[in-house]
């Protein structure tokens, strides 16, 4: 019966993006009244039932009692042929007469090119330090921060302790934060990992301080402590691509990489999230979570 709630929120979702009901009732083979009475009439009265306590079995027939053009028959067989239907149904962008951009995404690109007009004094390679998500060591990873080649921007590099490079952008938050942001993934899938830089009262700081959040191999929200140090004024790619990221243990670390280690590597300075397996959701499973990733 999760079906029938998954089938109401599509066919919402659907319509909220201007699709048509009688060009979903044509994909799923339903005829535009009988599927416009399952949506307004038949649906909204079964999940009222089911919130009243009654069963689901229950719950249908009541809901069936207001229409008589759906048998329970003929609505549980079509049930995964509807389904399939609305949710392989394609969207077409509409085209609004308000033509208006969005002041979000204009705000960006205002910063995007003002961003290029302050980064001077943070242009450079980096090596950055965190703890790693796969084994216990610190993870040691080259950046670059320079305008781009256009000048309208400024780009970031970042190569990771796997070989992968990957390219982003940078922005200012006038001289207080600096954020650097990536897509982990090639398009069309977007997978951002960004890192907010607390920016010293300094004129040439030797290293910045900030806060690096990602998802985990489990596709579950983290966010850890990171560590920017200057390694070289140069903003040659070329110079940038010849660098590689690493992994060390605490034992092979040398002095200032143990300060490193200490600062960024502790359990408290990892913040995790994860989904607790409960058929219900409830104030316990906040704490169920706690206690599993925090189990000292």
């Amino acid at each position: 019966m999760n079906e029938l709630k998954e089938i109401y929120e599509r066919i919402t979702f659907l319509r909220q993006k201007g699709v048509k009901m009688k060009d979903m009732a044509e994909k799923s083979g339903f005829s535009p009244s009988v599927l416009s009475a399952i949506y307004s009439t038949v649906l909204p009265a079964y999940f009222k039932e089911t919130e009243k306590g009654c069963n689901e079995d229950e719950a249908l027939d009541k809901a069936l009692v207001w229409v008589n053009n759906v048998s329970k028959k003929k609505l549980l067989g079509s049930l995964p042929v509807l389904r399939n239907a609305l949710f392989t149904m394609e969207i077409v962008p509409q085209s609004h007469k308000d033509t208006s951009p969005n002041p979000f995404l204009c705000a960006l690109e205002c910063n995007l090119k003002e961003t290029a007009n302050q980064i001077a004094n943070y242009s450079g390679i980096y090596l950055s330090y965190s703890i790693s998500s796969s084994s216990p060591a610190m993870k040691i990873e080259p950046y670059l921060i320079a305008p781009s080649e256009s000048g309208n921007y400024v780009e970031v590099g970042h190569q990771n302790v796997y070989g992968t490079t990957h390219w982003g952008a940078v922005m200012m938050n006038g001289l207080n934060h600096m954020y650097l942001v990536f897509n982990e993934n090639r398009p069309p899938q977007l997978a951002l990992f960004y890192i907010c830089l607390k920016i010293p009262m300094y004129d040439r700081p030797p290293y910045l301080r900030g806060i690096y959040t990602c998802c985990d191999y489990n596709y579950n929200p983290i966010a850890r402590r990171i560590l920017f140090v200057k390694m070289s004024e140069s903003t040659d790619r070329a110079e940038f691509l010849k660098l590689k990221g690493i992994l060390k243990s605490r034992e092979s670390l040398n002095e200032t990489e143990k300060r490193y280690y200490a600062y960024t590597c502790s359990p408290e300075d990892v913040i995790r999230m994860c989904n607790i397996p409960s058929p219900q959701m409830t104030d316990l499973d906040l704490e169920l979570e706690k206690k599993f990733l925090n189990p000292t």
